[in-house]
């Protein structure tokens, strides 16, 4: 009898009714997870609708008690003496439901799937080895099958975000809406809670070390430490003493800080450049500066943190211009993140900021100015014992604890290369090759 068709009009009637369907379920469940179609299955509360559609099925009443078994053996007989089923019930429930597809051949074109839809993730971990470890992350922490769901999905997300990534970082600065429709098709495809913005701002921060966080200007950062602006107002940097416009001017003669836009620096940079600019972490050191120095300040670039684009830009354009930088942060993991950060965009030397400078200040300030240590350990590339010295002494020291060493060393009379001009300043390192 191989090969017999089944009699599908007589199939529909005797199995193919909604009082039957569970009966269906569970046979096909079975034939998915390779389990044989012998033994009994159960309804714990059938209606009396469900009973009497076993009834006429099995020619008999299925037995008694409150649940309603029906033996898989009987059913199978039943289907091949009626003729109904020749082949059984196997062939009948293929024929009412479809193939059936075992869930381990289902599981496997699903993996396969799957690593087709990261094919462009692997060239570009491939292509730009900068991008491997977020590449591997990515896949492993599920992140890319919890925003995509499926991998059909996941393929074209992942295509446009390697898309993006491939041009990060963007120098100089652009609008992010702006960069989404050169680079997308569309000025919305990085909106905020997009997956392609979601995963791509991931893979921006990665390549930038930008920290942790949340909230809507904590993304503007971050877009920003990559060079996709917001909006080019918004991103902004403190500075002192520097000259090249009449604003910037106006404010050296007097001696007073002047706050530069992103917009500014795009649309006037200034047209001088100092030999020497120092750079400080945090504000109170360029306020102090201001009041000690007034207009005898040397040039100071203030960061506030984690470098904006505006900071940066204005440094590449000083650095173009032939400046050299001397830095000084903070002595604590977030200042090593930060420092290193720099690092990666523009060269610099220490400026009283080595192991040996830390160590004074362990020293100097005691426990009085100092408080512990906190965080997560970070690098310091350009100084390797310095990150090695604050793990071993365990405390924080701000710029404020040591500001009169650094006000002595932006006076008019100080060597414009303050504490550490006799070290040799390191090659430019770039967002491709940075540590």
């Amino acid at each position: 009898m191989s090969g017999t068709p089944v009699d599908e009009a007589r199939l529909r009637r005797l199995l193919g009714g909604a009082d039957l369907a569970w009966l269906v379920e569970r046979v096909r469940r079975r034939l998915e997870r390779g389990q044989p179609l012998t033994g009994a299955v159960s309804l714990a509360a059938p209606s009396p609708a469900e009973r009497a559609a076993a009834e006429r099925l099995l020619g008999r009443t299925p037995g008694g008690g409150r649940a309603l078994t029906v033996r898989l053996d009987t059913v199978d007989a039943v289907l091949v003496r009626s003729g109904v089923s020749p082949e059984g019930l196997q062939a009948a429930v293929t024929a009412l439901t479809g193939r059936v597809v075992p869930l381990d051949e289902l599981r496997r074109s699903e993996e396969h799937a799957w690593e087709e839809a990261y094919t462009s993730l692997a060239l570009l971990a491939e292509d730009l080895p900068q991008h491997a470890a977020w590449a591997a992350r990515v896949r492993d922490d599920g992140l890319v099958r919890r925003l995509a769901r499926t991998p059909a999905a996941a393929r074209p997300i992942l295509e446009q975000t390697v898309r993006v990534l491939r041009e990060l970082p963007v120098e100089p600065a652009r609008s992010l809406s702006v960069f989404a429709a050169d680079v997308l098709g569309s000025a919305h495809a990085l909106d905020d809670g997009t997956p392609v913005a979601t995963l791509a701002l991931s893979g921006a921060r990665a390549l930038t070390g930008h920290p942790d966080g949340v909230g809507a200007a904590w993304r503007r950062a971050a877009w920003a430490s990559v060079g996709l602006l917001r909006d080019d107002v918004s991103s902004t940097v403190l500075t002192l003493g520097l000259r090249g416009t009449p604003a910037l001017d106006w404010m050296a003669d007097g001696g007073e800080p002047c706050v530069l836009t992103l917009r500014q620096l795009a649309h006037r940079p200034p047209r001088t450049a100092p030999p020497v600019v120092h750079i400080c972490e945090n504000p109170a050191v360029l306020a102090a500066a201001a009041d000690v120095h007034g207009p005898d300040a040397r040039p100071l670039v203030c960061v506030q943190g984690q470098p904006s684009a505006a900071a940066l830009t204005l440094l590449n354009h000083l650095h173009a211009w032939g400046t050299e930088f001397r830095y000084h942060g903070d002595f604590d993991w977030g200042g090593l993140r930060i420092a290193a950060v720099l690092m990666r965009h523009v060269a610099w030397r220490p400026w009283r900021y080595t192991a040996d400078d830390y160590r004074e200040g362990v020293a100097a300030t005691g426990a009085g100015l100092s408080r512990p240590l906190s965080g997560q350990p970070a690098p310091s590339p350009w100084d390797p014992d310095l990150a090695l010295a604050l793990a071993e002494h365990g405390m924080r020291i701000e710029e404020e604890a040591v500001l009169d060493l650094l006000l002595a060393d932006l006076g008019q009379g100080a060597d414009a290369s303050g504490r550490d001009a006799r070290l040799t300043p390191g090659p430019r390192v770039s967002p491709q090759t940075a540590p």
